[in-house]
């Protein structure tokens, strides 16, 4: 195949071309795919061009790559889900409704045994313990029970958040390399049930989330949710 082919030499035009053999089964799943400089040299376009439509395509679960074992079309493309990390006053916000904030209690104490396992934290780690709530038109929206790490964090010891909720001053101080989120649903707690105006007991949307930075934990935090809440998201 020659170059002529190409009515565009964008890294977008190569990516779109190569999706489209893949649809079209020109490469099968399962097949091996050729190497960069092959469709460098049959597009008309710098290596990098390729290197970056390929990589795309990869990361959206078209295609997978192995060191010295080249670049296979996968058996069946990955989809994965993409979630953004919201500020509660913005998701809020978008709903028309007013947002309101409380800071419910603040507190510095040693992580708690679990916390230190599960964030590979050495021991006497200090954290900053903060219990929020988030309301929406008045009403209870959201449940912030927040742990930052101070060693990571020192600055947070210094922050009162009365005014300014940690969801916001998080990501106005600090940025984050690595996020783990899980959804689940649980059991409203004693805390969670007063201040949700829920039973206790009754299972409730919850969030737990935690982000590094450069593998040092940043802060860990389970946000649950109103009775009714609903996620959506798109991939």
């Amino acid at each position: 195949m020659g170059r002529a082919f190409m009515k565009a030499s964008g890294y977008a035009a190569v990516k779109n071309e190569i999706l489209r053999r893949i649809r079209n089964r020109v490469w099968a799943p399962g097949a091996l795919v050729p190497g960069e400089i092959d469709l460098a040299e049959r597009f008309g376009v710098a290596r990098g061009t390729v290197n970056r439509a390929m990589r795309e395509l990869t990361e959206q679960g078209y295609l997978e790559r192995k060191r010295k074992g080249g670049t296979r079309v996968r058996p069946s493309p990955l989809r994965a889900a993409r979630f953004e990390i919201p500020i509660v006053r913005a998701e809020i916000e978008g709903t028309g409704a007013t947002y309101g904030y409380r800071l419910l209690s603040r507190n510095i104490a040693e992580a708690s045994a679990a916390l230190k396992e599960m964030l590979h934290l050495p021991a006497r780690s200090r954290f900053l313990q903060l219990h929020c709530l988030h309301l929406a038109g008045g009403k209870p929206f959201q449940l912030e029970e927040r742990w930052i790490n101070l060693h990571a964090l020192p600055q947070a010891e210094q922050a009162d958040f009365l005014e300014l909720g940690p969801n916001e001053w998080l990501v106005q101080t600090v940025p984050y390399t690595d996020v783990e989120i899980t959804f689940e649903a649980r059991a409203a707690s004693t805390l969670a049930a007063l201040q949700l105006s829920v039973a206790e007991g009754e299972p409730l949307f919850t969030t737990l989330r935690t982000t590094w930075l450069n593998g040092e934990a940043l802060t860990h935090v389970r946000l649950t949710f109103h009775k009714g809440y609903r996620m959506v998201t798109r991939y």
